[in-house]
């Protein structure tokens, strides 16, 4: 993961540009691998560790009807976490992640390991996908922060 965030601040720090999160499921451990680095506040603007649907609706502007609709494992969720992310900081990149991380909570529709990601980036139509992650929770957890970080490097490939 240090390779991928390594690659992450580089390109970040070319363009000038601040990079958010918007975790639920994995706790902050996006914005951890991400401060990791040496000099990371040059390029990391902030993280937001929203557990609750009350935190993505108060923290992030996710609406409530959304999470009530939708579900806070969903396309929709995701999307309005990273949109919201950007909006709520200095970020230009967002990442934002909601999921099933387990050993418990999964549905025949949301499974243990059902993980949805979202990231905005400026320039770009918000994005999002869905991924069915294997393993107990530290695993799935894990496998989530990687997602994340190649999404955002996909992100920033993709930008103007």
């Amino acid at each position: 993961m240090q390779q991928l965030v390594e690659q992450i601040a580089e390109t970040m720090q070319a363009r000038g540009w601040m990079l958010a999160t918007a975790e639920s499921c994995t706790g902050g451990w996006v914005a951890r691998e991400l401060t990791a680095l040496a000099g990371s506040s040059n390029w990391f603007d902030c993280g937001f560790v929203t557990y609750s649907n009350a935190a993505k609706t108060r923290m992030l502007g996710v609406p409530a009807a959304l999470i009530e609709c939708e579900g806070a494992v969903s396309e929709a969720v995701v999307i309005a976490m990273a949109e919201g992310a950007v909006r709520n900081s200095d970020a230009r990149v967002a990442v934002s992640i909601s999921g099933v991380a387990g050993p418990g909570g999964g549905s025949a529709d949301k499974p243990v390991g059902t993980v949805w990601f979202g990231w905005a980036c400026e320039g770009m139509a918000t994005r999002a996908e869905r991924h069915l992650l294997d393993g107990d929770r530290e695993a799935v957890r894990r496998q989530a922060v990687e997602v994340a970080l190649r999404g955002v490097l996909a992100c920033l490939d993709e930008a103007v």
